[in-house]
């Protein structure tokens, strides 16, 4: 076996760690009103790298046609988007409360 076979293998084997975790974390979904009487959902209890966290904010974003931003371990995205955000964060692995 060459180095290079093991560093697949293992990099293959931590890939499904990943997703285990992202399947254990419970992240919650909120709708804050902010000023002028805005709507802002707020998904929190995320525990992922900052990297995955801005690239998941992307694909949300994106496939809700909105604006958002990342603050420290939650997402934030205008309007109230609670009706179709459990299944998004569904479909990118994680468990909505």
């Amino acid at each position: 076996m060459t180095d290079d076979d093991s560093l697949d293998e293992l990099l293959d084997e931590l890939d499904g760690y990943t997703d285990l975790d992202k399947a254990q974390q419970e992240v919650s979904i909120n709708v804050d009103e902010r000023r002028y009487g805005k709507a802002v959902t707020v998904v929190s209890g995320f525990d992922v790298s900052q990297s995955t966290l801005d690239s998941l904010a992307s694909s949300l974003k994106s496939s809700l046609a909105t604006g958002g931003t990342v603050d420290e371990d939650t997402i934030e995205l205008q309007g109230d988007h609670r009706d179709r955000l459990p299944e998004l964060l569904d479909d990118h692995g994680y468990d909505t409360t």
